[in-house]
């Protein structure tokens, strides 16, 4: 059942449920452990079988080249054809690495004329820039294929909209790309250290950042220049334009779309609320203007209101001129805090003086105790505005996979029937709908209000 609106989800349109911790580490925990072990080796291509999914790459710059590198890694997966205008480039050099490791695929630079002609497709995996995405997924939905869509659904709410209608329509499995929400770290955080053992207490406050260091814009060969004319076929006015398109208003979204969408969609998932209001301040305040028309700079307050845990209050920023500790999420609560991140070096549990003993958490194997649990020297008196640095647990999950791939092993398994989706076009939208209103709070410097109705389609 939805907890919103009370109706009968889909199958395919729902979030997997939650898992008691020993079958949590049974599935997730050993299979990372024995990953420490196992050599890197790329998945052969194989013959006709009847669980191999057909799958074409619709958008092989170096986000496709990401998600192919991790899908090289899934067994029984077969690439039937690659999508991209840049022939020279992107296309041959993906061509040429799929068909090294045996898979027999055509290559295309429409992605019309690609779905005229390949009939045998199961699935497409779109990682195209962000205003192509409602296009090409609705595309492949009406051809009654399965989509992967990385995020931002779109730099546009209109353009997600055409895209969960387009889902709806066709019954397809659409899988929206914010990979933390397979990740066994993530999951195991909030289905067993939140939901289960409520170590956290009462969540007040996030604390979250994806800081990055200055980086100038991306080249490319000149010898590998893309014509002018299918440049702006394609909706670029030149090279530089497609290859920094995330800089470009009306392509993407700036970099609180595309960093922090992924973060922001955790405080919703973790809070099982979407936010009540924004307020944001943020600029061009390192790069030229006239090639980063997007805020290079932004901070944002959320309000949420969690059935849960009340009034919660998050802070987020991301800058792209200093990258002082990285990107990391961290929950607040009155007995706890956890820090969390795709980077492993990240992830901590810390208890509050104030909260119960964890030890029984320890026994259970929920959590690692501490290697040293800091306190005072003797005699020495604390000021009363002081408190002890609370002591740092660690979770027993190892996850040693490229990061999107039990992602995609998790959409995989939805088309095969054996698993529901963990984060379906509905809860795309949701964040689609929480990120863009971002830019709008900074364009205009007010606080800016979500309505519940605007979550929904």
């Amino acid at each position: 059942m939805d907890k919103k609106t009370g109706e009968k989800m889909k199958p395919a349109q729902t979030q997997s449920k939650s898992m008691g911790r020993r079958s949590f580490i049974k599935k997730s925990g050993v299979i990372g452990a024995g990953m420490m072990f196992a050599p890197m080796i790329m998945t052969k291509a194989r013959a006709n079988d009847s669980n191999d999914i057909n799958i074409a790459l619709l958008g092989a710059g170096a986000e496709g080249q990401v998600l192919m590198n991790a899908m090289l890694k899934i067994p029984n997966l077969r690439f039937k054809a690659v999508c991209d205008i840049w022939t020279d480039f992107n296309l041959k050099r993906t061509y040429r690495t799929l068909k090294k490791y045996g898979h027999q695929l055509n290559r295309y630079v429409d992605y019309q004329d690609m779905l005229a002609n390949e009939k045998e497709l199961d699935a497409v995996i779109i990682a195209t820039p962000d205003f192509w995405h409602a296009d090409h997924a609705e595309a492949c939905l009406n051809a009654g294929l399965n989509v992967y869509c990385e995020k931002e659904m779109s730099n546009t709410l209109e353009g997600a909209k055409r895209i969960v209608r387009a889902a709806n329509r066709s019954g397809k499995v659409v899988q929206v790309g914010h990979q933390r929400r397979s990740n066994p770290r993530y999951r195991y955080s909030y289905n067993t250290l939140l939901s289960e053992a409520g170590l956290l207490g009462k969540i007040t406050t996030i604390n979250a950042q994806w800081n990055r260091g200055v980086q100038p814009d991306i080249g490319w060969p000149k010898k590998y220049t893309i014509p002018g004319p299918i440049l702006r076929k394609y909706g670029f006015k030149n090279m530089g334009q497609f290859r920094n398109w995330r800089w470009y208003k009306g392509l993407g979204g700036g970099p609180i779309v595309d960093l922090g969408s992924h973060q922001i969609d955790i405080f919703s998932w973790f809070l099982g609320a979407n936010p009540s209001s924004v307020i944001a301040s943020g600029g061009t305040d390192y790069y030229d203007k006239k090639t980063h028309e997007w805020y290079d700079t932004v901070q944002t307050l959320f309000e949420y209101d969690s059935k849960q845990h009340g009034k919660v209050r998050a802070f987020y920023q991301t800058i792209t001129s200093n990258s002082y500790e990285g990107y990391f999420e961290a929950f607040m609560g009155d007995q706890g805090t956890l820090q969390i991140s795709e980077s492993a070096a990240r992830l901590g549990v810390f208890r509050e003086q104030s909260a119960p003993d964890w030890q029984k958490w320890v026994e259970q194997k929920y959590l690692k105790a501490p290697v040293e649990e800091w306190k005072p020297d003797p005699g020495v008196v604390l000021d009363v505005r002081e408190t002890l640095a609370p002591p740092k647990f660690e979770i027993p999950i190892i996850f040693n996979d490229p990061y999107h791939k039990p992602h995609l092993e998790n959409f995989f398994d939805v088309i095969r029937g054996k698993a529901e989706l963990n984060c379906p076009v509905e809860v795309g939208y949701e964040t689609a709908v929480a990120v863009l209103k971002v830019n709008k709070a900074v364009e205009t410097g007010r606080k800016i209000k979500y309505s519940p109705n605007e979550f929904k389609i």
